[in-house]
């Protein structure tokens, strides 16, 4: 078999390289085909990609990573989950459908042992040391740590031994290797500098080259170009040079040309661009291009014909320490080959595209980007779809280019990879490099790994390991000898669809690829199913073998499907499944999915067979019937189905095998109407499952009339027409094929129109609509309409709904602008006095709404309009009134129609307000609905008062006088003035009207008498009722709390207070006199309880507006009240009465004492006779709950004064201190003028110092104008300090600056100076400051109080002492938030520590 330039490598023909010593391939073992054409390298390059738009992978989540098989023996792949969801009774495994692909191990790994084997060797025998460097051509080369380079040919055996230990002393290691194209000379760089050329043929040194870099320096990549005589080298300098070979009289010279300085960057990789021979005419070919990889940057340039630079590319931020790659490699892309530069540095691999331009410019662009969650040191091209990466952590990620999907990962730290890092460290010369190159050479393995020929050699410490892609079927095999069946059918599919990824082995013609995929796929689905057998349970519970067969057959009849291989699935697997009973019945039950979506549309006979039986004898009768209108009849016992069908009442499969078997689209209508006709004319009600028979019959006769087939599909065009008239002939039969002697006519029609009238009419009037241009059937459809007349009209046998359906069923045919019907019109009028027969009221609303739906569907023009409207008015169709006063436009009439109609009352004033409102009606129109609803106001007060209020609101304000006339009742009034005056019920009618107080003064009275309890809030939430006649009204229907209010408002509170005490005492007799009778709704001492806490809010709303007369007047009625009843008590000995009236008495002295003077008090309890006379032990609690009373007032006022003096103490002494702190200025110059303090020379220089610390002259302030205006001595503030504020005043400074830190001088010290002669001796002298709160301090001192300002202690102790001594609403205690509460406060804050020091 000849090979392609592509595939030619190291182990790809066993016959010529014996290098696979664990995965050798055979071509008859894995029965790989002969090859007619082979492909070329254009062929392979030139498949095609979808790669017309730039692709940038996003997400590293996308490559799958995680989802990794650490199962495989030999590799790690990636797995395929279950990748499939059941559905339909849980058995069915969508695996082809799945979204995960399913790759298997791409790479195979070999080891070469005869190689490995004697590299060991020579380092035990001849002291080659460890080896350093390899490369691959048609011979592997070594090279080793003692200056050796061993040489060994595709048989693994040693071809040469080049150098000798001794010169690997002076040299060092070798470095750096490399073969030209023809595989006859071998360039070896040394770790001390020196360059070697060896003669492959005979191993002769042809040059030893010293000075082609700078001394010292190590080689650490040397490259051929594709040019014999031009060499690359890049030493551990950063330095790159070109080595060009020549030969001059028979002397071999080099000249070496510095291409890069690595005083610009140290370059640590160069790849020349090798194009392989049948590429080498390639435009870009003669170019030579060369890419080279620094520490900050990529480059590409040129060395043919001139050297030029054609791209630079930054790579931005990165890891220091990561390792730059490149690899180049020629792929397809656009239908062009071209060269692809791939560089990386870190996690970032970029595609970078090379063309030559039309102006023979190269032009380099960026294809793509790959973003991994690894740093890579090796990257390398297995072929031009392919690449393999080599991590960190030592693991390779094989990943296809054009769709960036990871396929493989192979863990190689077994091969214990050798590093170049002494020599990037350049440790054999002194270490003489760079610290960032050095960081570099820590993962550098650029020595270590080498591809040819679509193989990839990696170098390990005592072995060479060989990465080659797995031809389709080794990958499907490695799936199957793990018995992964699942995974391998799926990759086989995808062999099979050209969408699998690194596919190697399969070339010819599409076609014949997948012909041999498909009979691998055949093999891998034999043995599925028999290892299905195999690994039953032989035990157990049948529904674990069931899952177990649940589990696998669908996996072969997807795949049976795929391949298009129903005869496969029906003969050799049926008949495998068929030894095992529940593998049978599994494989019969999953078939059903298939056969509903369609996907098998037709099964062997016997299999079909074997369905039928098996679902029968399950009872999956259901399934039954879906599955066989979904079948091909050709693979039907028509015979046993139809059977089966009628037995088991499967009508839908019957009529599908009728209509599709026979053509026979009228037996199966005979058959079901023979079934329900029976029990229709014997008027007997339909079991649910007769109703389903028969609606499947409305729904098939509707079908066949429309032209589709029932349940599913369409009928054969040729037969459309004679379908319908086959379906017509047998709708106006007369009669019956096997008719009894007592068979009415017409029994298709009749009976249908029994079954559901109005459905049946609804399939007539969906045929109707396509019968305008046939001629014959529109003849068929004046004939249906006249037996339909025919067999309702004067038939009692139909009700007053099935005779108004069809009539309406005629007025909307008869209405349409092409009828061609004909209908009597006296039939019209026989059911019109059928529906509107005033005899029968029996099913009223069925046909007022039936002869309704006749009207709307434009029966009207059928009917006389007087005798229609004359005729629903003695039926009391109120609605059919309405629709003809509409039409008529008679909207007054239609008021009358509502208040008729019981079940549309309430609508009556929706429909007046939208005539009245809505625009389009004429004035006329409006007048007269207004008329009739002004007439009929008190019904519509009496439907519903609040809808009444609203619309009297809106359209009768004017007439509410005349409305409350109307309005006789005492009751429906009093409901009517409620919905329109009262706010508490929610209406807006206030603000519509403008009332005279006399109908609110009306409400009031009315109130009183029917809901005395509102009285009192109607009274405080409206403002529109006199007060003298609201007075009157309350007083004249005794009702106190009312009375008392409005008496309160007035102003007369005296009035108010003796109408509550009143209360008061009559609830307290009640209570002493123990008539608990008198009071059933509520008990005697909640009713004292009430009133007294209404007297004392009274008492204490009121205290303080009056003089300490009129309080004591106020008060000491109120305490006499309550002290009075308890001698009473004394005689009945109740003693819990008793302590509950002494606790008021005490409520009733602790409200006084805020207004009443103490002794006042005492001295009236000591005069009252109850407690004036007897022992003191009586008053006892009274007077010791006020002494107790006094006592804490006394403590509060004590601690509160004290609280004061520390406040104020605190405040005065803190600025004081701050005041009198000296001030220790910043610089010895005045900031203005920027001279020294003591600059002049004046007898009286003033310097101003302020607390910031800025110092100034006197006269430089004043020039700055910074002096401050006010009482007393004038002040200043700090230019400097000021002059940062937004362009205002100096002196005026807000507090919000304040607190942002800006500083002015809390007080300014002057100091005055004296004559400079006499200024020294001054220095000892006390100096004179005047010390005084100007302006400046006074603003500082109120920007000190606004910092700590919130409630005062004073406040928070006077709201907690009334709290404590009263729980109840008053001017003090206000319980509304926001009525003046420092605890409703939003800002109130308790602060418990005292405020923070000032800073000294």
């Amino acid at each position: 078999m000849s090979e392609s330039p592509e595939t030619r490598s190291l182990v790809s023909a066993s016959s010529q390289l014996n290098l696979t010593d664990i995965d050798a391939i055979d071509d008859k073992e894995f029965d790989i085909p002969q090859v007619d054409t082979p492909p070329t390298l254009e062929s392979i390059l030139n498949e095609p990609e979808d790669e017309d738009e730039p692709f940038v992978l996003e997400d590293t989540s996308l490559l799958n990573i995680e989802s990794l098989d650490t199962h495989s023996c030999e590799t790690s792949s990636l797995a395929s989950s279950d990748s499939g969801d059941r559905t339909h009774m849980k058995r069915r495994k969508r695996l082809a459908e799945s979204n995960s692909t399913v790759h298997g191990s791409v790479l195979r790994h070999s080891i070469l042992k005869g190689i490995s084997a004697q590299i060991v060797s020579a380092a035990d025998k001849v002291d080659a040391g460890l080896p350093t460097a390899v490369t691959v051509s048609n011979v592997i080369a070594v090279g080793t740590s003692h200056g050796l380079a061993l040489v060994f040919d595709p048989n693994q055996a040693l071809r040469l031994c080049l150098g000798s230990t001794a010169v690997g002393a002076q040299y060092g290691a070798v470095s750096a290797l490399s073969i030209n194209n023809d595989c006859t000379r071998l360039l070896c760089g040394f770790a001390k500098g020196q360059i070697t050329m060896w003669d492959l043929a005979n191993g002769k040194l042809l040059r030893t080259i010293t000075d082609a870099h700078p001394p010292g320096t190590a080689i650490l990549h040397i490259k051929f170009t594709d040019d014999p005589t031009l060499a690359i080298c890049n030493d551990s300098g950063g330095s790159v040079f070109e080595l060009a070979f020549r030969r001059v009289m028979g002397m071999r010279t080099c000249e070496s040309r510095c291409l890069f300085s690595g005083s610009k960057g140290e370059v640590c990789c160069i790849e020349p661009l090798h194009a392989k021979k049948e590429l080498r005419d390639h435009p870009i070919a003669q170019y030579c291009l060369l890419a080279m990889a620094s520490l900050t940057k990529i480059l590409v340039i040129g060395l043919k014909p001139s050297l030029k630079v054609w791209m630079t590319f930054p790579y931005g931020k990165m890891d220091p320490a990561s390792v730059p790659l490149l690899a180049w490699h020629f792929v397809a892309v656009q239908k062009e080959i071209n060269p692809m530069l791939v560089f990386c540095r870190g996690d970032a691999v970029h595609f970078l595209l090379v063309k030559k331009e039309e102006s023979g410019a190269i032009h380099v662009s960026k294809s793509r980007q790959l973003h991994l969650h690894y740093d890579l040191i090796s990257l390398t091209w297995i072929n031009s779809r392919t690449l393999v990466l080599l991590d960190s952590a030592e693991k390779l990620h094989v990943i296809d280019r054009p769709s960036q999907e990871e396929l493989d990962n192979v863990d190689i730290a077994e091969v214990e990879l050798i590093y170049n890092s002494s020599h990037f460290k350049s440790l054999a010369t002194g270490g003489n490099v760079s610290q960032a190159l050095a960081l570099v050479g820590e993962k550098a393995c650029y020595q270590s790994v080498c591809s040819y020929g679509g193989q990839i050699v990696y170098l390990g410490t005592k072995s060479v390991h060989v990465m080659t892609l797995r031809n389709w079927r080794e990958r499907v095999d490695h799936l199957l000898k793990q018995e992964r069946f699942l995974e391998a059918l799926s990759l086989a599919w995808s062999f099979h669809e050209g969408t699998a990824r690194a596919v190697v082995g399969l070339f010819g013609d599409p076609n014949k690829r997948k012909g041999v995929v498909a009979d691998k796929m055949t093999e891998i689905l034999f043995q599925y199913a028999d290892r299905s057998l195999k690994k039953c349970p032989e035990q157990g519970k049948i529904q674990v073998m069931e899952q177990h067969f649940q589990d696998m057959v669908p996996v072969m009849v997807d795949y049976c499907l795929l391949l298009q291989r129903t005869d496969l699935l029906f003969n050799q697997i049926y008949s495998k499944l068929g030894e095992n009973s529940v593998a049978k019945g599994v494989f019969l039950e999953c078939l059903e999915p298939y056969i509903l979506s369609d996907r098998l549309t037709g099964l062997a006979p016997h299999v079909m067979k074997d369905l039928l039986v098996h679902f029968q004898d399950n009872g999956m009768m259901d399934s039954i019937e879906a599955c066989i209108v979904h079948l091909d009849i050709t693979s039907l016992d028509i015979q046993q189905v139809v059977q089966m069908c009628w037995e088991h009442h499967l009508h839908d499969a019957m009529i599908y095998v009728y209509n599709s078997g026979m053509n026979d689209y009228i037996n199966p209508m005979e058959k079901l109407l023979q079934v329900i006709s029976p029990l229709l004319r014997a008027g007997k009600s339909l079991s649910d499952e007769k109703v389903t028979m028969g609606n499947k019959l409305l729904v098939y006769i509707s079908c066949c009339l429309a032209g589709r087939a029932y349940p599913l599909g369409d009928i054969p065009e040729d037969l459309v027409p004679l379908v319908k008239n086959q379906v017509f002939e047998f709708l106006v039969r007369l009669h019956s094929v096997e008719a009894a002697p007592d068979e009415e006519v017409y029994p298709s029609i009749r009976t249908l129109l029994h079954f559901d009238t109005r459905e049946f009419l609804n399939v007539l009037a969906l045929t109707f609509e396509d019968f305008k241009n046939d001629k014959q059937a529109l003849e068929y459809q004046q004939r249906i309409v006249d037996i339909l007349l025919q067999v309702m009209v004067d038939n009692s046998d139909f009700t007053p709904s099935q005779v108004g359906c069809l009539f309406t069923f005629l007025a909307r045919q008869l209405s349409k602008p092409d009828n061609t019907l004909f209908v009597n019109r006296k039939l019209f009028d026989q059911v019109l006095e059928f529906l509107c027969s005033p005899d029968d009221d029996s099913r009223h609303t069925e046909r007022q709404q039936v002869l309704l739906e006749l009207l709307h569907a434009g029966g009207v023009v059928q009917f006389e309009e007087k005798r229609l409207i004359s005729l629903a008015e003695k039926a009391e169709f109120y609605q059919i009134c309405e629709f003809m006063y509409e039409k008529k436009h008679l909207y007054d009439k239609i008021i009358y129609c509502y208040l008729k109609d019981p079940l549309r009352k309430g609508e009556v004033f929706n429909y007046i307000h939208n005539i009245l409102s809505i625009p389009g009606y004429s004035p006329e129109e409006k007048q007269s609905v207004w008329d009739e609803a002004m007439e009929h106001l008190k019904e519509l007060v009496s439907i519903d008062p609040s809808k009444a209020a609203d619309l009297v609101a809106i359209h009768f304000a004017d007439e509410i006088h005349n409305i409350i006339d109307q309005l006789e009742e005492d009751y429906l009034l009093f409901q009517f003035l409620k919905c329109l005056l009262d706010p508490r019920e929610g209406s807006q009618n206030q603000r519509l009207l403008r009332l005279n107080p006399d109908l609110y003064e009306l409400y009031i009275e009315l109130l009183c008498r029917f809901s005395p309890a509102q009285v009192t809030e109607f009274l405080q939430t409206s403002e529109h009722y006199r007060m003298e006649e609201a007075v009157q009204i309350t007083r004249k229907h005794n009702l106190h709390e009312p009375l008392s209010y409005l008496l309160e408002k007035k102003g007369d509170v005296h009035g108010a207070f003796l109408v509550l005490l009143e209360t008061l005492k009559h609830n307290l007799s009640l209570l002493t006199d123990g008539n608990e009778a008198v009071s059933n709704e509520l008990d005697p001492m909640r009713s004292v309880e009430i009133s007294l806490e209404e007297t004392i809010a009274l008492c204490q709303r009121c205290s303080n507006c009056l003089n300490q007369q009129q309080r004591e007047a106020l008060w000491f009625p109120l305490l006499e009240a309550m002290m009075s009843p308890q001698k009473l008590l004394k005689a009945t000995a109740c003693q819990h009465t008793s302590e509950s009236l002494k606790q008021m008495t005490m409520q009733v002295l602790g409200s006084m004492t805020g207004f009443i003077a103490l002794p006042s008090i005492i001295q009236r309890i000591l005069q009252d006779p109850v407690y004036g006379r007897g022992k003191l032990s009586e008053i006892q609690g009274l007077i010791l709950g006020m002494l107790e009373t006094f006592s804490y007032e006394q403590t509060l006022l004590e601690t509160t004064t004290s609280l004061l003096n520390h406040d104020l103490h605190w405040s005065l002494s803190h600025l004081r201190a701050a005041v009198s702190k000296g001030l220790h200025p910043r610089l010895d110059h005045c900031s203005i003028c920027l001279q020294h303090y003591r600059r002049k020379l004046e007898a009286d220089d003033e310097i101003i110092i302020f607390s910031c610390g800025h110092l100034y002259h006197c006269q430089c302030l004043q020039s700055k104008e910074c002096g401050v205006q006010g009482e007393g001595p004038p002040g200043w503030s700090c230019y400097k300090c000021t002059s940062s504020s937004k362009g205002g005043w100096p002196g005026e400074r807000s507090v919000a600056e304040v607190r942002r830190g800006r500083t002015t001088s809390l007080a300014q010290i002057k100091v005055t100076s004296v004559h400079n002669t006499t200024f020294g001796d001054a220095r000892g002298r006390k100096l004179l400051s005047d010390l005084a709160l100007d302006p400046q301090q006074t603003q500082a001192f109120d920007q000190l109080r606004c910092i700590y300002r919130g409630p005062s202690r004073l406040a928070i102790l006077t709201e907690l002492s009334h709290s404590r001594g009263s729980e109840k609403p008053s001017l003090l205690n206000p319980t509304q938030p926001g009525s003046g509460s420092i605890f409703h406060s939003e800002n109130f804050q308790l602060k418990l520590s005292p405020p923070p020091l000032m800073e000294e």
